[in-house]
């Protein structure tokens, strides 16, 4: 039988396809997408669930004039797959491949770069002010799940666009309740009368004609509060229409029909409109739809069992979970914090040891800091677990609330460095150049698995605010020698060596000694320093250096820009340092997605790239 996926003329013929071919195409778009994603990796779960829904926007707007932006944009796909790019998801998430979010240089489809959280209705609200503006006609749609409205940004983006009536049309993919009761008869009614034309035609008439006397002012008034009161009874959402929005649903966002229909004659309304569909993550893939985070983003997999080949060797995150279990199990003001990443940040085990002493606060990561700060103005002891990518959304909230009244708050730094396929908005190079610059936090980095719980215990023996920075991932090198005893600010001497010394931080410390390894044919044998302490640097190690005449190269998984290397680097002019020194690190840019281990060696941070700097510096 011939397919429609491979067939059709995206999206140009999309609006022409009957109702059954349409359910056919789902069915297609489905299959296509766990046979693809079972290969390469990526986000499941949440596009197997926007499938009919993705389908219904392109039968209701033209995405050649009309705009659209993806919350987080990690389900995509299927407008990628309905916009041209099916033949591209070989390569997804692969070094020079597509990306698994928008992008505006991959696509003219594509109309606002996406990646993290609840940025969605600020975007949208801006292109549509910016039509407005201009004097240009189309729609501006914003789609966003419910775990990202739990962000302040969109909330404040909600009070806006409530506040002046800017004509957009916002979706709320609610992929987390059953359908309502309101998904009924007289909700489908209500959502019709709602949106035609003709009631919204008439209402306005109503309205501006009763406002012409007092006495109908009085009685618009009457009706008003009457109909409030009853719709306080009967829809399920006044939030947005006390906000200004007009509200629709739920509806089924698995049936094309009443979609299609919704979005089509919501295009008629002059003013900001919140949609809400009822989604089922994971649908039509069994074990997606049955462990549903399982499969949001996943490794490649095996399709009949839905199994990923894990490595048995233990992550930096479980150990940092491990450890924090037993430091609480100790000391009863120990408690913990994340932003929606329980399982990612190795969380899961406290949650559930710990319940009372475990805050799960959605995506809200500006929240989680002043939380943590409220808690150890009061003298508990908060751990805020959170990837290296999303601390930067709090970055003012520790800064004003953290370190400049010096709380005790330990920030557990998950992802810290490069994290590979989700590109860009992922990868975690920035910590050490946002951190750095704010007074009173220190920032210490484990060189090995076993440092975790080393420097976790320290860190809360501090009593101040400590960063403690770690990569995703497992060790490169087995049976690393922990750190014996941790004096603040001071570095470890890995292995002695004479004329080049290498100063590297976290797991950047196993590249060095590996680099080691590849230059003993040649006779060439640098002195390696682990760098336990980014923030402060050891200032008596630098100044033994100069005095014995060593020439340096600093190697970090963070961009050069206000890292480790560049603080080496001034105290060494600060002494009139006379050698040579070589940073190695990312430059002033974005890493997209590959990889860790082709990033690592474009970037020349591998140990055959360090390797040569060292002989560089040697001769």
């Amino acid at each position: 039988m011939k397919s429609l996926l491979d067939n059709l003329n995206f999206p140009e013929d999309l609006k022409k396809i009957n109702e059954n071919d349409t359910k056919k195409l789902s069915k297609e778009i489905r299959e296509f997408l766990i046979d693809s994603v079972s290969k390469t990796g990526g986000h499941l779960s949440s596009n197997l669930g926007v499938v009919e829904m993705t389908l219904s926007l392109f039968k209701a707007f033209d995405f050649n004039k009309d705009k659209i932006v993806w919350d987080v944009g990690h389900q995509s796909y299927v407008y990628k797959i309905l916009t041209g790019r099916k033949d591209d998801f070989e390569n997804l998430r692969q070094f020079n491949g597509m990306s698994g979010f928008p992008k505006r240089n991959e696509s003219k489809y594509d109309y606002f770069d996406t990646g993290h959280s609840s940025t969605s209705i600020s975007a949208a609200l801006g292109i549509a002010r910016a039509r407005d503006l201009k004097n240009e006609k189309y729609n501006v749609i914003a789609v966003i799940g419910d775990g990202a409205l739990t962000g302040g940004m969109a909330l404040e983006a909600l009070n806006d666009v409530g506040f002046r009536k800017t004509k957009m049309v916002i979706i709320l993919n609610d992929n987390q309740m059953s359908i309502s009761l309101n998904v009924g008869g007289l909700s489908r009614y209500l959502n019709r009368l709602r949106t035609e034309p003709r009631y919204n035609k008439l209402k306005t008439n109503i309205n501006t004609s009763l406002s012409s006397s007092e006495l109908g002012k009085n009685l618009v008034d009457k009706m008003n509060k009457v109909k409030d009161s009853i719709k306080q009874l009967i829809v399920p959402s006044m939030f947005f229409e006390n906000m200004g929005l007009k509200y629709i649903g739920p509806i089924d966002g698995h049936d094309i029909k009443a979609m299609t229909e919704v979005f089509t004659r919501v295009k008629e309304i002059d003013g900001p409109v919140i949609i809400h569909t009822v989604t089922r993550k994971g649908k039509g893939y069994a074990l997606a739809e049955q462990s549903p985070s399982k499969y949001h983003g996943i490794a490649p997999f095996d399709l009949e069992s839905g199994e990923v080949e894990v490595s048995s060797n233990t992550t930096y995150s479980k150990a940092f979970g491990n450890s924090l279990i037993d430091i609480a199990q100790k000391d009863k003001n120990v408690v913990a914090i994340t932003a929606a990443m329980p399982d990612g940040t190795g969380l899961k085990g406290f949650s559930s040891k710990f319940p009372k002493r475990f805050f799960d606060v959605g995506i809200a990561e500006q929240h989680a800091v002043t939380l943590a700060a409220g808690m150890a103005s009061n003298g508990l002891k908060p751990v805020f677990a959170v990837y290296s990518t999303f601390l930067q959304r709090g970055f003012d909230q520790v800064m004003h609330d953290v370190c400049l009244q010096n709380l005790p708050v330990v920030f557990a730094i998950d992802r810290a460095g490069i994290v590979g396929d989700d590109g860009e908005t992922h990868q975690g190079i920035m910590d050490i150049g946002y951190l750095s610059i704010i007074p009173n936090i220190t920032i210490v980095a484990p060189k090995c698995i076993e440092e975790v719980e080393i420097l976790l215990k320290w860190a809360f023996e501090r009593n101040a605010p400590v960063a403690l920075r770690y990569s995703r991932g497992t060790d490169i090198i087995n049976n690393m020698t922990a750190i014996k005893q941790i004096e603040y600010g001071t570095w470890e001497t890995i292995s002695e060596g004479n004329k080049v010394c290498i100063i590297a931080s976290g797991k950047m410390v196993q590249h060095a000694i590996l680099a080691k390894e590849l230059l003993k044919n040649k006779n060439i044998n640098p002195k390696i320093i682990n760098a336990t302490f980014i923030k402060p640097i050891d200032k008596k190690v630098l100044q033994k250096l100069k005095e014995e005449g060593y020439n340096i190269l600093t190697v970090e998984d963070n961009v050069l820009c206000g890292g480790l290397g560049e603080a080496i680097l001034k105290y060494l002019n600060d002494i009139d340092y006379k050698g040579n020194i070589k940073l190695l690190g990312y430059e002033d840019t974005f890493v997209p997605q590959g990889s860790v281990e082709i990033l690592y060696k474009e970037y020349k941070i591998d140990p055959q790239s360090i390797s040569e700097a060292v002989i560089k510096l040697y001769n």
